[in-house]
């Protein structure tokens, strides 16, 4: 399934901008970056619980924010994109 992981974490402490890079860092491990803090990550059932603890284990719940998207199986036609990267493939090879 395809899922669409968002996060903004707070980079103003010298913490917070080691929080930015374990969580983009992580979701590297899983999927491809869309967007500065937008992931798209192919995952089955159990990645998709593992990725979402380990990202809660890395925020601070009272300075950052993590949102999770699931598309389901059937995304292609939820998903229209245009100009830069507008040729990505999410069931591509992943290139680490």
């Amino acid at each position: 399934m395809l899922i669409l992981i968002s996060y903004d974490v707070n980079t103003e402490t010298s913490e917070g901008k080691t929080r930015l890079r374990k969580v983009a860092k992580e979701c590297q491990n899983y999927g491809h970056r869309v967007q500065n803090s937008v992931f798209e990550c192919i995952l089955d059932a159990t990645q998709y619980t593992i990725v979402k603890q380990k990202l809660k284990t890395i925020m601070d719940e009272e300075k950052d924010s993590l949102r999770f998207y699931t598309l389901g199986n059937h995304y292609k036609s939820k998903v229209e994109t245009f100009g830069k990267n507008s040729e990505y493939e999410p069931e591509g090879i992943l290139v680490f």
